[in-house]
């Protein structure tokens, strides 16, 4: 069988979260982003996908190669 290798997203907050309403916030959390500048590398899945374009205009996201 040949592996499949998933394709990783590196997640990066650039914008506060103060001032947007609770569910932005608790997206931003969701993806395990906690401070501005930090950053997380998760599975590219259409879920993660529609999380990120929630809250598309607080993060920038690079695609990330393994």
């Amino acid at each position: 069988m040949a592996e499949q290798t998933a394709n990783k997203l590196k997640v990066t907050l650039v914008k506060s979260a103060i001032g947007y309403d609770q569910k932005q916030k608790k997206t931003v959390a969701a993806l395990g982003l906690r401070k501005l500048n930090t950053s997380v590398v998760v599975t590219d899945t259409p879920v993660m996908r529609g999380m990120i374009a929630k809250v598309g205009h607080l993060v920038t996201v690079e695609e990330v190669a393994e």
